[in-house]
């Protein structure tokens, strides 16, 4: 058996698999963000239940939001009771087994290269665009795991001072404490700003999708903006990785048009000759993250080290 979590701001979610990866069972309970030992009670609560249903100790993976450091603290913003814990440790100690745990961006990287719409490509960076802006770099089937954690982060790659001179941008504050990364202009609320500033209006995302898909010219102003935004980030992820092709997760992954129209903005960005990889939708979309957790469950089991 091999369990994997999903663990969200508002909900954590364990889903159950055999040692195919197929899906048995899930459960989902909110999450407590202000309490540390209520979140670990939690976790414990849904794997002690889930070994009660299945009849045996599974294997633990966990998803978790925000950065996970070299000494394996957490930071997150999503779930700040465990900002400066070791969650994995934590757990070990209380369940008496091997814990398993990485950035849920970069597990939805790992899912999507096994079996996923990354199968087959020897690089696969899975880019998730949803609230945020991050990924994770899969190469050979295996997660690349950088010096301090912070590799795939591309959402906090500087804001090009020539896009922000072209397009007038304020210089924004970023989540992460910096200024003028590129998250908060690319993500999902960072479409929604860029419109409300250009037009002053203030919509959702798929109103705004609406719009430009019906000629709107302020929509698709605002549309041809966050592209070449979008395509910059994208062109910063291929000098720095080079993948061989990049699977979109979040929200704004929904897009058709991105798939088709993405891989011309990189190019802009790019030298003279190189050319973009395949941009594909996730496989797997948002059970990618319990996935990914499971699926490093069974690495670090049949790891040596």
């Amino acid at each position: 058996m091999i369990y994997g979590l999903d663990i969200g701001g508002t909900k954590i979610e364990i889903t159950c698999f055999d040692d195919q990866l197929r899906k048995l069972d899930s459960a989902r309970v909110a999450t407590p963000v202000e309490d540390f030992n209520g979140f670990i009670d939690t976790l414990v609560t849904l794997i002690e239940e889930a070994d009660q249903r299945h009849g045996g100790r599974g294997l633990v993976g966990i998803g978790m939001p925000g950065l996970i450091d070299h000494e394996g603290r957490t930071l997150s913003a999503n779930v700040p009771c465990a900002t400066g814990k070791n969650v994995a440790q934590v757990l070990q100690a209380r369940l008496q087994r091997p814990i398993a745990i990485a950035n849920d961006c970069r597990l939805f990287a790992l899912s999507e290269a096994h079996g996923g719409a990354g199968d087959g490509y020897a690089r696969v960076y899975g880019a998730v665009l949803g609230t945020g802006a991050a990924g994770g770099l899969v190469i050979n089937g295996e997660l690349y795991r950088s010096r301090q954690g912070i590799a795939g982060e591309y959402g906090h790659h500087p804001l090009p001072a020539a896009l922000r001179q072209k397009y007038q941008l304020p210089l924004l504050n970023c989540g992460c404490g910096l200024v003028g990364c590129l998250e908060p202009y690319i993500a999902g609320p960072g479409l929604a700003n860029l419109h409300r500033q250009y037009c002053g209006q203030t919509v959702t995302v798929p109103e705004l999708v609406e719009r430009w898909r019906a000629g709107d010219t302020h929509a698709l102003a605002t549309r041809e903006i966050h592209l070449d935004l979008l395509g910059a980030a994208f062109a910063n992820l291929m000098m720095a990785h080079d993948p061989d092709v990049i699977v979109l997760g979040g929200g704004l992954s929904r897009i058709e048009e991105l798939y088709r129209d993405l891989p011309r903005a990189i190019e802009s960005h790019l030298f003279a000759g190189f050319t973009a990889p395949p941009i594909v939708p996730p496989t797997f979309g948002d059970a990618s993250g319990a996935r990914g957790a499971a699926l490093l469950a069974r690495q670090f089991a049949e790891s040596p080290h």
